[in-house]
């Protein structure tokens, strides 16, 4: 296990930042990271059906290991991404995602579904302590960069509820496993072929952290990051595996269609988007703690809004939802940005996503069951309750007054 150095002698390099392609391509990649995770979510009702099941709450259970997977797998993915080297950990995200999600289009029960989507989740883990540390090992505006990239992220969130359903109704659900596999293999050849080979593996270079916490309080620093993403995640996954059914329930006599239910959850979802460029840009104007705070407790009214809203009404109260939901995202990026040194980022953020998005699994594998259970209403107000849980573990959060700046 590494240990957390927040400072160092070393003066920092300063390479010059990534060609705009190869920022270009981490963006996309980011985009595709979601999207994959969310063709099954989106595509589940017609595979039910496919697979001769009666209801889609059934078959929800068996997508749980993607998002395990992709918490679990994120640890050695981090871990390699430092010591092997992020472009070739990479590469083998693109490739290996898009082989997987073709292989799932070939799945013909239940478990071969299971075990492809755990593929998916697997390749999918490499991106997060890997893509976002690369982005930022030469960024000069963290915070930006940050927020540029978490919009390309849910973007491919809403990508993945618009093209999804276009494709099912037009070529069925195996095609929306294929076409965007083969758009991510084509990425990584293209990839290939931009990034330039690195010099040495991040490990092995000199740097140093932005900013200086005692080491004490950076081990609380991460755990309470650790805690809260663990809580914040739970919110993410539910919402965003849970969203187009919930439209196709609320929507009942307004809206039937399932292309135009996938354009309005798209639309959701591109609008909550812009919410993390513009958390990006202010993230170093508001003292951190406290703009964290904000933004989740912003959470609760919305959600209680949602579990009584229908129809249109509805739809105004998820955009709210997921504006507060996606704008909180940023803020574990850029504490890792601002208080550990690039050398051990990719696997200081790979344990911190191994264990969030491990826990945080179970809220997909218990989608189905609790809504069948409890239904929506209930089951956004038990978001509600994350949503404060989040809030009191971030009160443990250091402030401002505890940081020290470094100078190179």
């Amino acid at each position: 296990m590494p240990t957390f150095h927040s400072s160092t002698t070393d003066k920092p390099e300063a390479p010059a930042d990534h060609p705009r392609v190869v920022r270009g391509l981490l963006n996309t990649a980011h985009a595709l990271d979601h999207l994959f995770l969310l063709i099954f979510a989106a595509a589940v009702s017609s595979i039910a059906a496919d697979m001769g099941l009666t209801q889609w709450q059934d078959l929800m259970p068996y997508g749980a290991g993607a998002f395990l997977m992709f918490g679990l797998g994120s640890v050695p993915a981090g871990r390699l991404g430092d010591l092997w080297g992020r472009r070739s950990m990479m590469l083998v995200f693109f490739f290996g995602i898009g082989a997987a999600s073709i292989l799932t289009a070939c799945a013909q029960t239940v478990w071969q579904l299971a075990l492809s989507l755990s593929l998916i989740g697997l390749f999918a883990s490499i991106y997060h302590p890997v893509g976002i540390p690369m982005l930022l090992e030469r960024s000069a505006n963290p915070g930006a960069t940050i927020g540029f990239n978490g919009l390309a992220g849910n973007l491919g969130v809403a990508v993945a509820a618009l093209i999804t359903g276009f494709l099912i109704q037009w070529m069925g659900w195996r095609a929306a496993f294929v076409l965007p596999g083969v758009a991510a293999m084509v990425c990584g050849w293209v990839f290939a072929r931009a990034c330039p080979q690195e010099v040495s593996a991040p490990a092995k270079r000199r740097g140093g952290a932005k900013v200086s916490l005692s080491a004490p309080l950076l081990a609380r620093a991460l755990v309470v990051m650790t805690a809260a993403a663990i809580t914040s995640s739970v919110l993410f996954n539910f919402t965003t595996n849970g969203n187009s059914h919930l439209l196709v329930e609320r929507f009942q006599g307004v809206v039937e269609d399932p292309v135009s239910l996938g354009f309005l959850l798209a639309l959701v979802y591109a609008v909550a988007s812009l919410a993390q460029v513009v958390v990006g840009h202010l993230i170093n104007r508001f003292p951190l703690k406290r703009f964290f705070m904000v933004m989740v407790l912003a959470q609760i009214p919305m959600l209680v809004l949602a579990s009584q809203a229908q129809g249109w009404w509805l739809l105004i109260a998820l955009t709210g939802v997921m504006v507060f939901i996606f704008g909180a995202i940023p803020f574990t990026d850029f504490m890792i940005a601002r208080y550990v040194d690039d050398r051990l980022r990719s696997r200081v953020s790979g344990m911190r996503l191994g264990v969030s998005f491990a826990v945080s699994s179970l809220s997909v594998w218990a989608l189905g069951p609790v809504v069948k259970a409890m239904g929506f209403g209930s089951s956004l107000l038990l978001l509600a309750g994350f949503s404060l849980t989040t809030a009191l573990i971030l009160t443990l959060l250091p402030g401002a007054s505890h940081e020290q700046v470094q100078t190179a």
